[in-house]
């Protein structure tokens, strides 16, 4: 968000990056705190390893990382020292299910990198989030496939985040004729996923605001009681911030489901509401809470051996094990193959503000602090320049990392279409691709596209 703004960018030392890590956690009573190390790509950051040690050995309750993917894809080695040093997940740049749909990041083989990516980091149980800017007239017509491709790779993907465009950074001074082109809405979201989903996602039936789940975690407080570790996750921001959706998938088949097609949210969420204010003790409220579930549950609209006991498992409240999931707890201890059949893939939607939407009432319900040199500040504040660009200045008047780089020397930059070498086709991720089928006769049509399934992603013809 920095870029083109003062000719360079500041880059903070470890000591600096230790005392915005103690300042983010000094904070009491805890939740259950999370760090996101952003940037530009933070695992090229000489001290990024130590700096997730770090924050591991202060107590974050998670530590993730916004990344492109190429060094998790080129080595390895590195994805394993990532998780040894308590790194849980990514949040993993992804545009699109093919080549084309990434090209305009600048990498030849992008797509290929993401696979291999997915593959290194799903084999030494780092958790994936796929984030996609949707930009209009570029990849919102491919937003489906991505949802399709998840759930495909359910047990290497947990989570897609959808975001669309904001005009910051680079953006802020785009064209009025550009920005009418490209703005994008979570409204517009819904109904294209409606439409490239075959109608499995219904914009009014199965989108909740993300603030919506916080009535959910005052009851889980209350279960665990006062001498738990962590408060349960709550994110209490604004209800225009963002949205979600819960589909349910048959691992097996890569079936998707809408959870909320068989399972009354709104009502559920009402009734646990009901059950935080009558606060009847530990023993009681989890009786009543499971009578929600039970009463909220359609078993009739539900998928063909979905087992009841898994909507218990997805509401399971625990907060002493940082690594396990919705799915980790759908997929623990099953009783038989049938219960292990089935994953959750939850689809967000979350549109960060620009100077051409902003809304200060949802800047004050920020729950996503930039943690900085000078303090923590509001995640759209900072991306919209409101009071930071003073702060810049007077940061990039310190030392700066040139001596690392003069003695280690500079990564490896991939544009105008340079392929990452050593980057191999993954075989182990499962993708839609477009086929071709030649007509073997000259009278018929000469070509006939349809969707197969490959092992692989390379393209059939």
């Amino acid at each position: 968000m920095d870029a083109n703004q003062v000719g360079y960018v500041h880059e903070p030392t470890f000591e600096d990056t230790k005392q915005i890590l103690d300042n983010a956690i000094s904070f009491k009573p805890r939740r259950q705190i999370i760090i996101l190390f952003s940037g530009g790509e933070p695992t090229i950051a000489p001290h990024f390893l130590e700096s997730v040690a770090y924050a591991k050995k202060i107590g974050f309750y998670r530590i993730l990382a916004a990344t492109n993917g190429i060094r998790y894809a080129e080595d390895i080695e590195f994805c394993k020292a990532a998780k040894e040093a308590g790194q849980h997940g990514v949040y993993l740049q992804f545009d699109g299910t093919s080549e084309e749909k990434n090209k305009h990041r600048g990498v030849g083989n992008l797509f290929d990198v993401k696979l291999k990516a997915i593959e290194n980091l799903a084999s030494v149980g780092i958790k994936v989030t796929l984030v996609t800017t949707i930009v209009n007239t570029i990849n919102n017509d491919a937003i489906g496939d991505i949802v399709k491709f998840a759930a495909q790779n359910i047990d290497k993907v947990q989570t897609i985040a959808f975001q669309p465009v904001s005009f910051t950074g680079r953006d802020e001074d785009v064209s009025d004729d550009v920005r009418i082109q490209q703005r994008y809405t979570l409204a517009g979201m819904t109904h294209d996923l409606k439409d490239q989903l075959d109608g499995t996602l219904q914009p009014l039936r199965d989108w909740f605001p993300l603030s919506s789940y916080s009535a959910f975690t005052s009851v889980m407080d209350m279960l665990q009681g006062a001498d738990a570790p962590w408060g349960w996750s709550s994110c209490n921001c604004h209800p225009n911030c963002g949205i979600f959706t819960l589909i349910v998938v048959n691992k097996k088949t890569s079936a998707m489901t809408s959870l909320f097609d068989f399972f009354n949210y709104e009502q559920f969420m009402k009734d646990v509401a009901t059950i935080t204010d009558t606060a009847r003790g530990k023993k009681l409220t989890m009786a009543q809470l499971a009578m929600a579930i039970m009463r909220n549950y359609d078993a009739s609209n539900a998928p063909d051996g979905f087992p009841v006991s898994q909507i218990l498992n997805l509401f399971k409240p625990s907060s002493a094990d940082s690594n396990s999931d919705r799915n980790d707890r759908m997929k623990a201890q099953p009783k038989d193959d049938s219960e292990d059949m089935w994953r959750v893939l939850c689809v967000e939607g979350m549109w960060f503000q620009d100077l051409f939407n902003y809304d200060f009432r949802r800047t004050e319900m920020c729950v996503i602090p930039y943690g900085t040199q000078e303090g923590e500040i509001s995640f759209c504040a900072y991306n919209t320049g409101v009071g930071w660009r003073q702060i810049v200045e007077e940061m990039n008047k310190t030392a700066s990392l040139a001596e690392w780089y003069k003695d280690n020397g500079r990564h490896a930059v991939y544009a105008s279409g340079k392929q990452v070498p050593n980057i191999a086709k993954t075989r182990s991720l499962s993708l839609p691709v477009i086929a071709k089928v030649l007509a073997e006769d000259l009278d018929k049509p000469a070509v006939t596209p349809y969707l197969v399934e490959e092992e692989s992603n390379t393209v059939g013809v």
